[in-house]
């Protein structure tokens, strides 16, 4: 098993495949780091001959926290037809009646997802939040630590949603838009902006 990235998200994505059971052994990144808590192999950049060749051979996941570069590393496999596992924790809860993508996801230690949510491809749930029935969640969006998405809230594409954020139900969010942390969002966002605040206020169009 071979990790994408290898800084703080990462250490986190490890954790979670060790308590699922996958042994991570190596790492892929820029830069062989200096500090290696979890004394993984480097294999180079993921693009290298090396890398590259590990990764046709075995799993892996990306442990890239930031949405669009997560993005841009997944294109790259599933060109070749390589695609990355999921990162359940064990303690999280998924209803049976939620679709989660088989590709990539990450699912942190206490989420929650409900019946008839929608999980895409590369997203992060991070740490304990909760996705209410019926909420879609769009291609490497992440939800925060703590974030609370309520019944049928959708979101875009690339966007983000800060730690404890509050998100009524119905309220669509749109693509790379950003969710400030412990904000309650009451109205819709659209494309690309960014709100904070309780209640949210626009920031950034």
């Amino acid at each position: 098993m071979i990790i994408i990235g290898y800084s703080g998200h990462a250490y986190v994505a490890i954790g979670i495949l060790s308590a699922a059971g996958r042994k991570v052994k190596g790492y892929c990144d820029f830069d062989e780091k200096a500090y290696n808590p979890f004394n993984l192999e480097y294999l180079g950049k993921e693009t290298d001959e090396k890398g590259m060749e590990m990764i046709r051979m075995q799993d892996f996941f990306i442990g890239i926290g930031d949405n669009g570069i997560r993005k841009k590393v997944f294109g790259i496999f599933e060109q070749i037809q390589r695609f990355p596992v999921n990162a359940v924790h064990p303690s999280s809860a998924i209803s049976g009646y939620a679709q989660i993508d088989p590709y990539g996801v990450m699912i942190s230690a206490g989420v929650c997802i409900n019946p008839l949510a929608t999980i895409g491809k590369g997203v992060i749930c991070n740490t304990g939040s909760i996705i209410e029935h019926e909420c879609e969640i769009g291609n490497f969006a992440h939800v925060g630590p703590g974030a609370v998405l309520c019944g049928n809230v959708t979101i875009g594409e690339g966007s983000f949603i800060g730690a404890a954020a509050v998100v009524r139900q119905g309220i669509r969010i749109g693509k790379n838009a950003m969710i400030g942390a412990g904000a309650v969002v009451v109205k819709d966002v659209g494309d690309a902006e960014t709100v904070a605040g309780n209640p949210s206020r626009l920031l950034i169009k």
